[in-house]
């Protein structure tokens, strides 16, 4: 099932709002590799947010590999992939 309906002028679920304005950061280098993101806390405020959804916001990008995640560390941005087709970790 795509992530956004056929009509542009169709309700967004909220985490979509989420994650795609911090792609678009990430893209622009407002958050750059290796630097943190936003807390949970940081996005619910900023966005208007329940916690579950900047998580779910979060975790979309952390599955499309734009953010890695450190237990008790909070979610940072991923270094982009090297021309060897793998991250150095």
């Amino acid at each position: 099932m795509p992530d956004s309906p056929s009509d542009p002028h169709a309700p967004r679920a909220p985490y979509m709002r989420v994650r795609d304005a911090l792609a678009a950061d990430i893209a622009s280098g407002k958050y750059a590799p290796g630097r943190p993101l936003p807390s949970e806390a940081e996005l619910c405020e900023r966005f208007g947010v329940a916690r579950e959804t900047a998580r779910r916001a979060v975790r979309v990008l952390r599955e499309r590999g734009l953010v890695r995640t450190e237990w008790g560390r909070g979610s940072f941005v991923a270094e982009p992939v090297g021309e060897g087709g793998h991250q150095d970790d």
